[in-house]
């Protein structure tokens, strides 16, 4: 049987981040570096920290109780995933992706997933096929929520959700690559974020359902066509509203840092 690395290295993505520990058995403590990359990857990921929003390091250093030294390494770190920007005498910023950033993450994902989906219609076994339309009904039931449920912890427990359902369509699609492929690219983390920053029109009803009906149908084309339409879905919408980020500012406003630093130091004293 094939092993579950997929699923299970996938599923740390979305899973809030324990900063004290790096895995079972180890000694070493989690670094200063290491647990301001958490901290603020985690903020990004449950949209406390948004696109486009100005990142000091010398505010991010004394909220976190740190010098601004392993904050500096962090941010380095969240830009070589694509979470946040840096520009010259301007700052730093929570990533805003352009058109075209936009438009080729949706072009690997559709190419990556069209393929996981098609593998999965033609080699999970019944039982699999069951599991994933019980998620898809799971995933729906969460996305219906948001309308009225819409806070950061809220929406972050629905996307950890979404993603597993995507990485159970690849685990079960029996090509390893393709789903270490879906994870080292960040197609799903960077979907994400898009749709948290930019989509403002609610999924259709039954959406994660219908396309898993597709999927487990056992053909291939039926399958590769509806995850196909699935990702499209919402492109132009959430394309166009993030161009009015891109001229955002790249510095904080002084009137709102200190209610802003005040409310994320309650947000982090509640998860703690």
């Amino acid at each position: 049987m094939q092993s579950s690395s997929v699923t299970s290295t996938s599923s740390r993505l979305f899973v809030p981040l324990r900063l004290t520990e790096r895995g079972a058995g180890m000694a070493s403590p989690v670094s200063l570096s290491d647990r301001a990359y958490g901290a603020i990857r985690e903020e990004i990921l449950r949209g406390q920290l948004r696109p486009g929003t100005p990142l000091s390091r010398r505010r991010l250093a004394q909220e976190l109780g740190m010098s601004v030294l392993p904050v500096t390494d962090a941010l380095r770190r969240l830009e070589v995933d694509g979470l946040v920007e840096s520009r010259a005498r301007a700052g730093t910023r929570v990533r805003v992706p352009s058109d075209a950033d936009i438009h080729a993450l949706y072009e690997l994902r559709e190419a990556l997933e069209t393929q996981s989906a098609r593998l999965f219609a033609r080699k999970a076994t019944p039982a699999e096929r069951l599991e994933l339309k019980v998620l898809a009904g799971q995933v729906d039931t969460l996305f219906n929520r948001l309308p009225t449920s819409d806070g950061p912890d809220f929406r972050f427990k629905v996307h950890n959700q979404h993603v597993r359902l995507h990485m159970f369509i690849a685990q079960h699609a029996r090509s390893r690559l393709l789903g270490e492929m879906i994870e080292r690219n960040h197609v799903l983390i960077l979907n994400w974020l898009f749709d948290v920053g930019a989509r403002r029109t609610p999924l259709p009803r039954d959406f994660h359902t219908r396309l898993v009906d597709a999927i487990v149908s056992g053909d291939p084309d039926l399958a590769d066509a509806a995850m196909r339409a699935h990702v499209q879905y919402g492109l132009s919408e959430i394309a166009g509203n993030f161009d009015a980020l891109t001229a955002s500012e790249w510095r904080e406003r002084k009137r709102s840092v200190a209610k802003d630093s005040h409310e994320r130091t309650k947000a982090r004293k509640r998860k703690s």
